[in-house]
This record gives structure tokens, sequence and C-alpha cells, in this order.
């Protein structure tokens, strides 16, 4: 009987070469010993499960990986491998920026002040893992002192939501499953998020104002990695989930203790340092396929 599973998901583009990506990590696969079952379509030319007894999963996505790679050159396709067991998820802890929606909303703001190099360069290295987020997060907010209350609502009016977010929160909710949005940034943008997507509750940071305007410091205390931990281990406390069975996602270096505690912690299109330390990532497609990383068919997800 297969324990394991490898999800392969082919970005647009590469939904031609997916077919040939499947067979060649089915042979891989046999050649390292496992038994391997008929491949397992979960949406035509999209997304592909394969299931196998052994080697173990981390291995598998290296093997295959690579053997994908040295037989098609770079192709814009997702592995996943995980147990078979416990696939669908009961709780979704979600980082916001860069992840369900693709801004970093300090940015948005310092452009309003003329500064978005200058801060964007922060954030980059904030998320990265090159300097303390505290830090860093309460350095950006105070070269905003000043700027009005105003800017928040045009800031917001720039969000953009990441592809395949509202099909996640909504098809995972359907199921029964509990949404959490957790993020670093601010609770005026994260609670738009929350109401707008349908997550049941949003975790941030406090802007504080005074006098219309900012004041240019953040309401302690702030929520950062440690944070987003404690909440993801809250929450399933909470709702009485295991942590095998709940999933995390998020781009930063302040995501990956949460990523390293959820059952499947996925990296989404992740910096560099954090793609490097996390068990999974995703690289080339959008946020639907943390659901086909769930064993979920394309006619099970709602629509976008």
């Amino acid at each position: 009987m297969a324990e394991s599973v490898l999800t392969l998901i082919a970005a647009p583009g590469a939904s031609p070469t997916l077919e040939d990506a499947v067979d060649i990590a089915t042979r891989a696969l046999t050649q390292r010993g496992a038994q391997v079952a008929e491949p397992d379509w979960l949406a035509a030319q999209i997304a592909c499960d394969i299931f196998f007894d052994r080697p173990s999963a981390s291995e598998a996505v290296g093997t295959c990986r690579a053997a994908i790679a040295q037989a098609l050159g770079p192709v814009a396709i997702d592995l996943l491998a995980q147990p078979c067991e416990g696939r669908k998820k009961s709780l979704l802890v979600a980082d916001m920026e860069a992840t369900i929606i693709a801004n970093e909303m300090l940015d948005e703001l310092a452009e309003l002040r003329g500064l978005r190099a200058q801060i964007s360069a922060i954030t980059a290295r904030a998320m990265n893992g090159e300097i303390d987020f505290a830090t860093a997060l309460k350095e950006r907010v105070a070269l905003l002192k000043g700027l009005p209350e105003s800017a928040l609502a045009e800031a917001a009016s720039r969000i953009r939501i990441t592809a395949g977010a509202k099909s996640l929160i909504a098809t995972m909710r359907a199921r029964g499953a509990y949404a959490a949005l957790v993020s670093g940034g601010f609770r005026v943008f994260a609670n738009q998020i929350r109401d707008e997507l349908g997550f049941d509750r949003a975790f941030a940071n406090e802007l504080v104002i005074e006098d219309g305007k900012l004041s240019g410091t953040v309401r302690e205390p702030i929520l950062a990695r440690e944070a987003k931990l404690s909440a993801l281990q809250a929450l399933a406390v909470e709702r009485g989930v295991p942590l095998p069975d709940t999933l995390a996602v998020g781009d930063g270096a302040n995501d990956l203790p949460m990523l390293e505690a959820a059952g499947l912690g996925i990296a989404y299109h992740a910096k560099p340092a954090v793609a490097a330390q996390a068990r999974f990532r995703i690289d080339h497609t959008d946020l639907t396929s943390l659901l086909y990383a769930q064993g979920y068919r394309q006619q099970e997800i709602a629509a976008r």
C-alpha cells in the first residue's frame, strides 16, 4: 500500500510538458526501488498525484526534481511529496503580504511619501532574514511619521489579491476548515482582506494614529516570527486540531517557525533563504496549488 504521494503542479506555460514530467518522475521513483501506482490526475494538464511506498518523501522530491531537470531543463513545475494520510487540513494559517496579497503594504505607504526605494530595501532584507523583523518594522514605520491617516485608504485601494487565494479560502472553509490571517503587517489592511476573502480571523500589528496622522510607531507588542508560531499553536489548541492537520503558508523569514511547525508548511514564492530551509515550497504556480497538495480535484475547487 502506498505510504506517500508526490504531487506535480504545472504553471500555465509548462502544462504541455507535465505529462513528460510525470513519466520521468515515475521512472525515477521506480529506479529507486519504489512501488508506484498509476498517475492520478487531479486536473488535466495541471496537477497529478503519484502514489509510492518509498523512498522518503523528502528524498522523492529531490530525486524527481533532478531527473526532470536533467531531461527537460528548466520547467515551471512544482513538486511536493508527503505522507498520504491526513492530506486535507483542518486549519489554515496564512501570511498576508506577498502571499495572500501581492503587495508589501509598507512599500505602498512609502510610495506615498516618496520613500519606496529606501523602505523596499529594508523590507527585502527583513524578509530574507538578514535583519531582525521587529527592528526593521520600527525603522520603516518611523520614516512614515506625519503621513495623513487618509493615506491608509489610498494604499488599501492598491491591494492586489494573489491568484488562487479566493479559491483556497472558499474551498477549505466549505470543507469545514478554519482559516486565519496572521500578518506582520497592519490590522487596517488585514481586517479588509479577512472580510473580503472570508478568513475567520485576522492577527496583525497596529499603527499608532495621533491627530489624524501616523505617529511613526507601532503599538506593542509587535507581531513577528515567534508570534506567528504562537498563533498557529494557539489556534490549533483552540480548534482541537493536531499540528499535523494544519497548513501554514508564507514567504518571509518571519514565517519559517510556523512553516516548520505546521503539518504542511509551504514557502510560497519565497525569499531565497526561506525557500532553502522550507520542507515544502511552491515556486512557480499560484495558491490553488495548496489545494492540489491536499488532494483536492479541480471539480472540488471553488470558483476563483
